[in-house]
């Protein structure tokens, strides 16, 4: 009787050390496998691009629980240089890649490979209390070079003009340098610089005498956007080429894209994705 009841108790332990390893062995094999499945996508860039990048995300993931996405805004330059060093999978740009960016890239076994997202226009802005409503190219340019530097002499009151720009990093910047400013001239010393679009805006709106430039996306009630050469921006000015400030937003990536990451940017050219580029200020391209 002794040795059944032994042989019973070491049946027992036996039983209860096969189901111990067993469960661990199928936690163990489904964590492995939850892991494989999971996938992380980086974005880095234009601050233009970042509300679209961000809502675009935030709906895929809750479509796709099992991928993580990251977005920093952080200027056009910065993300395509994270692109070249490959610390992002993405580099969001409000501007085309320069040659010499795609020299580097090269150079380092980058093949940038572009997709447009979108369509924007850069507006000219104002603080709300400025009753100046029409600008023309020369205008702008003498403000921004530092020419005319009160806006009594645009037909406001004596109200020391301050302008405010992106800094030389933004896709923004340097549209507005390539599209607005002659060859070779330069934004005034006296400007005030802001690294985001908005920064740029909330200056804006917090400074009576204040202009500066955005992409459509940042424009609300908190800033007056003015006629360029007697021309408003919007998403019917762009579309019809009436408006000369209109540029195309970018992705970049290594090559073309691939797995999850192609599956990202093809949501953002999907019906729903270019939903979101106009739901959040900007212009579909499909």
């Amino acid at each position: 009787m002794n040795n059944k009841r032994k042989f019973l108790a070491y049946l027992l332990v036996g039983i209860m050390v096969f189901s111990v390893v067993f469960i661990f062995t199928g936690c163990k094999q489904a964590s492995q496998k939850e892991a494989a499945q999971e996938a992380k996508i980086t974005m880095n860039g234009s601050t233009t691009v970042f509300p679209i990048a961000q809502k675009a995300a935030e709906v895929y993931m809750n479509k796709h629980p099992n991928v993580k996405i990251s977005v920093e805004g952080t200027g056009s330059g910065n993300g395509i240089a994270a692109l070249i060093d490959g610390t992002t999978d993405i580099a969001n740009a409000s501007r085309e890649i320069k040659p010499e960016e795609i020299e580097k890239a090269k150079a380092k076994g980058v093949n940038p490979y572009e997709t447009k997202i979108a369509l924007d226009a850069i507006a000219i802005i104002v603080n709300p209390a400025n009753p100046i409503t029409n600008l023309t190219k020369q205008q702008v340019i003498d403000i921004f070079t530092g020419k005319i530097t009160n806006w009594k002499d645009l037909g406001w009151k004596d109200t020391p003009i301050v302008v405010v720009s992106r800094d030389t990093s933004s896709g923004t910047y340097g549209t507005f340098m390539e599209l607005v400013m002659p060859h070779g001239a330069q934004i005034t010393d006296k400007a005030t610089f802001q690294s985001s679009s908005q920064a740029l805006k909330n200056t804006v709106a917090t400074t009576e005498g204040a202009i500066g430039y955005v992409g459509l996306g940042y424009l609300d009630s908190q800033v007056k956007a003015v006629a360029y050469e007697g021309i408003m921006p919007s998403k019917e000015t762009v579309v019809n080429h009436t408006y000369k400030l209109s540029r195309f937003l970018y992705m970049y990536t290594n090559g073309e894209p691939k797995g999850e990451v192609k599956n990202f940017i093809d949501f953002v050219l999907s019906p729903e994705g270019q939903d979101i580029v106009e739901s959040v200020g900007f212009i579909r391209i499909k």
